[in-house]
């Protein structure tokens, strides 16, 4: 058993394998996942664990080149509030455009969030 850090062993397989500029999604509860794309779903009741709360430890354990949202999220105003002070390198597309980019993830994780547009893609970068 790992003494600390991300104990999910399905995510911390998925960041293991990521390569540079690969991505994952971190998903609200309600975002539709292609078929084909791997789902990790650590949701356990509304909101439990909210979209920050999983951001905040997944940036623990991953270089985090950049990230994508979408423009939407700018309506959910303690989400976007609390992404940015976690995340300083965004790109916006519209939600419509993010959601055909679930195709190129390596993994999808689904948290419990339950307000509209907690959703992102993480782009992995490089430790040099």
């Amino acid at each position: 058993m790992k003494r600390h850090g991300l104990l999910n062993s399905h995510i911390t397989k998925v960041l293991a394998d990521l390569g540079h500029t690969d991505t994952i999604v971190v998903a609200d509860a309600g975002l539709p996942i292609p078929p084909g794309v791997e789902k990790i779903d650590v949701s356990l009741s509304e909101g439990v664990p909210s979209f920050l709360d999983v951001i905040s430890i997944l940036q623990e354990e991953m270089v985090v080149e950049r990230a994508t949202v979408a423009e939407e999220m700018e309506r959910n105003v303690p989400v976007h509030t609390g992404f940015h002070e976690r995340c300083k390198t965004v790109d916006y597309v519209s939600h419509e455009t993010l959601k055909e980019s679930l195709t190129k993830a390596k993994a999808v994780i689904r948290t419990g969030e339950v307000t509209p547009y907690a959703n992102c893609i993480l782009h992995a970068g490089v430790t040099f």
